[in-house]
């Protein structure tokens, strides 16, 4: 830090804030701390009676902090998204487009490891919305040195920290099974919720059927779905260990790769995952989809929409996290539930 004329101040970083007092009129703080000084400031600054200032001596070696955010922010840049403008040293990331937010997890804890960094963004798999900030991220001091961010760089491994990931399944099919729903004894309360829910996606229920609890039925069914070429195929009814319950031997029957028949998540313990050949998931839903607010699908279907395949290990993961409390009061996503911490 070095003390200099105000007038010789153009190009180097304030050591501390500058407040304006009015009497009875303004007090705000018109340069902070870290701010460059440009020439169009320095009449301002002998306007407020500073003659002089204190600086931070320039160094080859040093960045300031909004060279040095730009550099993170650069890390973390893709498609789909821009930078906000600099504040106080810190960028934050702004979504273009509805989608679900993609975080390199470890890579991301990696870098905030490295002194004096930080990079802040919302829990991986977050719906998010155009227009909403995804992550923000600083330097902790005013400057940093250069050899500190080729560091940083280096454990990015040049490839984004960041990515939101649209929704492109466009259509599902729905196979509604059970006696009591099949002969009208009473009536299919489950499709609606399947509906209202995937809509969030963009995803429209093209094929709905209903079928009684029988195999042949229920994998004809699932099978005709395929062949219409829905993008992906969602079977209600018929999850659990009961003998009248066969969907998931159904599903089996029709071609299916089962990934997961069950997930260590409450509710939702009788989730089933599956894909065709080509990839088209098929999803065998437990009863608790059609009356709590938040399950297991509602933790597995952002991926599901976004294209992303899931794997034995994604359901396995879902422990940490996947236990609901049940809320008198749902606030569900603002909430512990399927946030899984590493």
């Amino acid at each position: 830090m070095k003390k200099i004329n105000t007038v010789d101040a153009i190009g180097y970083v304030l050591c501390h804030d500058i407040t304006r007092i009015i009497k009875d009129e303004v007090k705000d703080t018109p340069f902070r701390k870290g701010h460059i000084v440009k020439e169009e400031d320095i009449p301002v600054l002998l306007s407020l009676g500073k003659e002089h200032l204190y600086v931070w001596e320039q160094k080859e070696d040093m960045l300031h902090e909004n060279d040095a955010a730009k550099i993170l922010y650069s890390l973390c840049e893709n498609e789909y998204m821009h930078p906000s403008a600099i504040r106080e040293g810190k960028i934050e990331v702004i979504g273009e487009v509805d989608g679900m937010l993609d975080v390199d997890v470890e890579r991301l804890c990696d870098i905030n490891e490295t002194e004096e960094i930080m990079i802040a963004s919302r829990s991986n798999y977050s719906l998010v919305k155009k227009g909403e900030k995804l992550a923000g991220m600083r330097v902790i001091p005013l400057m940093v040195s250069k050899a500190k961010m080729e560091e940083v760089k280096q454990k990015a491994k040049d490839k984004p920290l960041l990515a939101i990931r649209p929704f492109v399944l466009k259509t599902a099919g729905v196979v509604t099974t059970g006696s009591e729903v099949y002969h009208g004894r009473i009536k299919d309360t489950f499709t609606p919720v399947i509906i209202d829910k995937l809509k969030e996606y963009g995803i429209e229920v093209s094929m709905h059927v209903i079928v009684d609890d029988k195999s042949e039925q229920i994998t004809e069914a699932i099978r005709t779905m395929k062949e219409a070429n829905v993008d992906m195929i969602l079977c209600t009814g018929g999850m659990s260990v009961d003998p009248d319950d066969v969907t998931p031997l159904s599903i089996r029957l029709s071609g299916a790769n089962i990934v997961s028949y069950g997930a260590p998540v409450l509710p939702g313990a009788m989730f089933l995952l599956g894909y065709f050949e080509d990839d088209t998931p098929i999803v065998g839903l437990p009863g608790c989809v059609m009356y709590a607010k938040a399950t297991v699908f509602d933790l597995c279907l952002p991926r599901i929409a976004c294209g992303i395949k899931l794997t034995k290990k994604d359901i396995a993961r879902l422990g940490n996290g996947g236990f609901c409390m049940q809320c008198k009061e749902c606030h569900y996503p603002n909430c512990s539930f399927g946030k899984e911490i590493l």
